[in-house]
């Protein structure tokens, strides 16, 4: 989906498919006889059931949340582009491709669009900020740095 579309309407879930969700947030790599064991259902519903949660893009992949301060990511940025007009996609696209981006927001307000991105150091983020975005139709930035991380969860209520 690119900005500017609609969002198609989600198909109905039951408590088990947020029972399912639930577990797999909890623990992506629960297997089947798992799921099923701590819901009380059947093997086979569990398959079936996140076949379909898979199918209908409830789930969009698998994977492992890292700690990026363990890594060196110790600047968490909020980041927000004044870009005149929509933005384009080859803008978007470079955004989404790079590394240290890790959420892009089309947004109301005097700013388009705000990126939040992690960062090893100030370095890393001055060259991001100078050099990526200058050579953009990114008409201003107002960047911030988060001093601490209260909470960073991916998680949602199903």
């Amino acid at each position: 989906m690119t900005m500017g579309q609609q969002a198609e309407k989600p198909k109905m879930i039951d408590h088990v498919d947020k029972d399912i969700l639930v577990l797999l947030q909890e623990d992506c790599r629960l297997s089947y006889d798992k799921i099923a064991e701590r819901l009380n259902i059947a093997r086979g519903t569990a398959n079936n059931r996140l076949k379909k949660l898979e199918k209908n893009a409830f789930i969009k992949s698998y994977s492992t949340i890292l700690d990026s301060n363990k890594l060196g990511y110790d600047f968490t940025t909020i980041i927000l582009l004044h870009i005149e007009g929509d933005p384009n996609m080859k803008l978007l696209d470079k955004l989404r491709n790079f590394p240290n981006v890790i959420g892009i927001y089309d947004i109301t307000g005097d700013y388009a669009i705000a990126l939040i991105a992690k960062f090893k150091n100030r370095f890393l983020l001055n060259s991001f900020i100078k050099n990526f975005l200058s050579k953009s139709t990114v008409k201003r930035t107002a960047t911030n740095v988060a001093l601490k991380v209260i909470k960073e969860d991916f998680k949602v209520e199903p």
